[in-house]
Order: structure tokens, then sequence, then C-alpha cells
């Protein structure tokens, strides 16, 4: 079996239907900007289900169905080369491979889900570097669902009902080359003070967990003489992590407020979101985890999701919910154990029926 130009490799072990969609799209290397083949292969399972689907002009996978639930989880992946083998240990069977836990294991617990109770799916593209698939979802004319679970890992019994926000910039600096014995500042030094100072106004209680804080982190540096030899100049691009008490625009204004040389290009904000959990959805999936067997978790994490993407244009209640160990994300030793795979489908699918 072939899904554009790779060769999905036969597992060597039996596999329900659910489990080979899980096994065959993490064989398929997907890293952003490569979604193509793995998009075929969600394409062709809905196809074998008699599901209207079709894929967008960015590369989005559209399945259609009834809008009281929308499941969307991201086809992409980060890179590394992680060989895909099923491997028992103690009596468990777990899949490893790049993106079986972000967001691959997700991703196919959806697509399976969305399958067996008929409600609307989208796998989107480009979650792990710039989120262009949830925003042209976005900025697309479909109609606003009435609930939304997005996928990502929380293990089988957790449901995420917050992130944090994100604000990305690049800070510029230029002063006159000059000796370095002479006591003024360069723009290598104007760069470091700069972030000092951002570091200081953002200094948390060390009491305050982490998901309230503002966390602050320069990303690369380059710095030095021109190439003309007349000037040193200095580029560093930052990150913001934004919890929910403060808006991206008032990150952007302290720092800014720190400037005392430089400027810095702002050009990527997504605000945070915190959902309540009284909300229908949140209790659909208390009531589905218990029913599983399970002790249901309420979340929050401290990264960014597309849950950010679609609650900053959306009204509607909405939780990220997925089997796999977060700690996993984008690690060599990625990995999700095949049992909460399929705990996680029937908790889906019964939180699906309970809303629809």
């Amino acid at each position: 079996m072939t899904a554009g130009e790779h060769e999905i490799q036969e597992p060597d072990v039996a596999l329900t239907e659910s489990q080979r969609l899980l096994f065959d799209l993490v064989s398929i290397p997907s890293p952003s900007g490569e979604e193509e083949a793995a998009a075929e292969r969600l394409v062709d399972f809905f196809e074998s289900h008699d599901r209207e689907v079709w894929t967008d002009e960015v590369g989005n996978v559209h399945a259609p169905a009834d809008d009281s639930v929308l499941l969307t989880s991201h086809i992409d992946t980060v890179p590394g080369d992680i060989p895909v083998e099923i491997r028992e240990e103690d009596g468990e069977r777990s899949l490893w491979g790049r993106g079986s836990v972000d967001a691959t294991g997700p991703l196919a617990a959806m697509a399976v889900a969305a399958v067996e109770t008929g409600t609307s799916f989208i796998g989107v593209v480009g979650e792990e570097v710039d989120s262009r698939g949830s925003r042209h979802v976005i900025e697309s004319d479909r109609p606003e669902p009435d609930a939304l679970i997005n996928g990502e890992p929380s293990g089988w019994t957790g449901i995420t009902l917050g992130y944090r926000g994100l604000l990305a910039g690049t800070y510029v600096a230029t002063s006159e080359s000059g000796h370095t014995s002479r006591p003024e500042n360069n723009a290598i030094q104007d760069a470091m003070d700069w972030w000092e100072r951002v570091e200081e106004e953002f200094d948390p209680d060390e009491y305050l967990p982490v998901f309230e804080r503002v966390t602050c982190k320069p990303t690369s540096f380059e710095g030095g003489t021109s190439v003309d030899g007349l000037s040193v100049e200095a580029t560093m691009e930052v990150q913001f992590r934004v919890p929910p008490e403060y808006t991206v625009d008032d990150v952007r204004e302290m720092a800014d407020g720190r400037l005392e040389t430089g400027t810095v290009h702002w050009y990527d904000r997504v605000p945070p979101v915190m959902e309540s959990p009284r909300t229908n959805i949140a209790r659909a999936f208390r009531a589905a985890v218990r029913n599983a067997g399970g002790d249901p978790r309420l979340l929050r994490k401290t990264g960014t999701a597309d849950m950010n993407v679609f609650a900053s244009a959306w009204d509607c209640p909405m939780v990220t919910y997925g089997p796999g160990d977060s700690d996993l994300d984008h690690a060599p030793n990625e990995h999700l154990a095949l049992d909460e795979y399929d705990q996680s489908i029937e908790v889906l699918i019964d939180a699906c029926e309970r809303l629809r």
C-alpha cells in the first residue's frame, strides 16, 4: 500500500482497523510542509467508510458531517527519524515513531471517532510552525461548530482546558563601529541589556505556577561587525508565553517599554485561552472518562496549540484531548501505548454521543 511516494510498511503483529490507521500515519513522514502523503491516507480512510472528504488549498483534510461536534487535530509533526516499530514490554504494546504522541495519536483517534459517531472532522497542517491550517479554517466561510474538540496529547484521562498564548518578535539594533576599548555600548550590548530589563520586568514570584507566568525566551542571536565594517549589528529572535491574566498586547507593551535602543518587529501573536470546566463539553468528557473506568483530570498547558487559534475566532465551548504522555512530545523516545489509544477512542465516541 502506498500514500503519495511513501510506501507504508507492514506491521509484524495483528492490528485492529483503528490501530492500523495509527500505524500507517506514523509510518508516513509528515514534518510541517510535507503533510500531503499523510493527508492522502486520511482521505482513503474516510472514503473507505463512505464519508464525504476533501482537501483544501492549504492541505487541510475536511470530512464534514454533524457539526454538533468538530473533531480536529494536526497532521504535521516535528522532524525526527525514529524507527517505526511496535514493542511489547511487561505485556503492554506500544507504537514507537515520530508523531505517535504529538499529534498523530490524537489525530487517528479523532478520525476513528468521527466515523463511528458521524461527526465533523478536520485534519489541519502546519501547527508545529505557524498554525496556517487552523488559521485558514477560521478565515474561510466555514460555520462555527456547536462544540470543538482539539487533538493534542493529554493522556486518556486528561482534559485540557487552557493554554498560554504566544508573542514572537525580532529585536534589531545597530551601532557605529569602533575600537573595543571604547566604553560606549555597541549593538550587541544594547540587545543584551534590553533582554536583561525584559527578564526583570517579568521576573515571577517563585511560588507562582508556571501556567500563570509570562515566560521569556530568546530563541536565536546573531551579532557582529557589518560587512562594510562601518557598524555593529545585533539581531535576536524572542518569544513570550502569555498566561490568561495578560493579553498579548499587554506583554508587547511591557516589553516595548523596556526599549532604550533598537526596535522590535512583532510578527506572531496568539492569545491565551482558558475554558470553563462547567461547559457541556467539559462535563461530557468527565462523564465519558468515568464511564471508561478512569479518574478525569483537568489540565492547563504551558505551551500554545491550535485551540488558541480557534478560541480567538469562535465562541463555542471547546477542550483539547488525546492519548499520549505530553512529556514525550518531540522526544527521541516518542511512543504511545496502544491500549491507551484504544481507550481514548472509547472516550471520544462517548463524549461525542453525549454532545449530539
